[in-house]
């Protein structure tokens, strides 16, 4: 019997699309199951029809070939795409077609491809510095647990270092295949847990898995700059890989300390000073501290409030990536004497008779209140 077209199989146009042709697939597949179609002795030879339609029509190549030239294509010496099929092995047939509809779903696929060796998991390190390491930059030594290769056996997990064998049941697979009638399912090997090796010798010293925990010191390089926050990544630093796998890598995050004086805001510095009474009325000199352990000079401007803020340039914190730093403010915060003696009372009160006139604020303030309860009043 002449074959159909494969177009007309699939039941798409010549201009179908691969994502339709998958689609058209997938459809015709699952409606012509055998197992949904007990009363349709047909079934079976229609299911691979179809699929030797896909198999062609979903390759580029052949695809073209068979565009140009039909069914001729593959006909004669060429290697016909459902001679596979032909013998009857439906079972076989159906698990290729069972892996391309559920093969992302179920992790098949991806079992054919199993790799054996496992990276090592990624760590992480909390790491507390101070204001003047992010400042200046500093090298921490750090001790971090994690799982080392085991030394005795190189990380193989057999002893003396030898290579485990391959699996006999799955040949190194790590998954074995069992056909149920028409389905063919895929579980992982009972024999070697789905690793794809035996260890006949464990290693004494890491039970077979090729690690062993411990605690190891690191050197790590704390640029200038960081922040709470920062992360600095050190590759290949984390946990050892299971069966000779890559290590994982090892992340610290940084957290920098309050400071006693200072406070940051981004690149700039925050220094509350507190000055006298006289020193703020009458102006002066002082001597305030910089992240650096240095000292900078500030003149405070006669009549300073508290809250006023003087900036000193390029006194604050470095860039993380450079370019330039920034500033620090010196913020003034007025003091109020206490424990007066009765001389000094004396004078504040004689002070306070003569500078009436002299407080701006407060007159304009009391001002402002009089005309409010005027207001009120009328």
């Amino acid at each position: 019997m002449a074959k159909r077209d494969f177009y007309e199989v699939l039941g798409v146009s010549r201009e179908a699309s691969s994502e339709e042709l998958k689609k058209a697939y997938r459809r015709k597949a699952k409606d012509l199951h055998p197992d949904r179609n007990s009363d349709n002795p047909n079934a079976e030879a229609q299911f691979k029809e179809v699929n030797e339609a896909y198999e062609i029509l979903k390759d580029a190549e052949k695809k073209a070939a068979y565009d140009r030239f039909g069914h001729a294509a593959f006909e004669g010496g060429g290697a016909h795409p459902g001679r596979e099929y032909a013998g009857g092995d439906f079972a076989s047939a159906f698990s290729d077609v069972f892996d391309d509809l559920f093969g992302d779903i179920t992790g098949s696929r991806r079992g054919k491809r199993q790799q054996r060796a496992t990276r090592g998991s990624d760590l992480r390190y909390n790491l507390r510095v101070t204001l003047e390491d992010s400042y200046s930059g500093i090298q921490k030594s750090i001790r971090v647990p994690t799982a080392l290769s085991c030394e005795t056996c190189n990380g193989t997990g057999a002893e003396g270092g030898a290579e485990p064998e391959p699996c006999p049941t799955c040949s190194g697979l790590g998954k074995v295949r069992a056909s149920q009638g028409f389905f063919t399912v895929e579980r992982t090997c009972p024999t070697c847990s789905g690793a794809g090796h035996l260890i006949r010798n464990p290693c004494g010293s890491c039970g077979g898995s090729g690690r062993v925990a411990k605690e190891r010191s690191l050197s790590v390089n704390i640029p200038v700059g960081v922040e709470t926050g920062t992360r600095i990544r050190l590759a290949g630093e984390g946990e050892a890989g299971l069966r000779g796998g890559p290590s994982g890598d090892l992340y610290i995050f940084i957290e920098v300390a309050e400071h006693a004086l200072f406070q940051r805001d981004g690149m700039n510095l925050y220094c509350q000073v507190p000055v006298s009474v006289a020193t703020a009325a009458l102006g002066g000199d002082i001597e305030v501290p910089t992240i650096d352990g240095g000292r900078s000079r500030v003149k405070i401007p006669t009549g300073s409030q508290s809250g006023r803020q003087m900036r000193l340039r390029g006194k604050g914190m470095p860039s993380l990536r450079g370019g330039g730093r920034g500033d620090m403010m010196v913020e003034l915060a007025v003091e109020t004497p206490v424990n007066l003696t009765a001389r000094q009372k004396d004078l504040l009160r004689e002070f306070e008779e003569l500078s009436a006139e002299n407080n701006p604020n407060s007159s304009g303030f009391f001002e402002k209140v009089k005309s409010f309860w005027d207001g009120m009043k009328a």
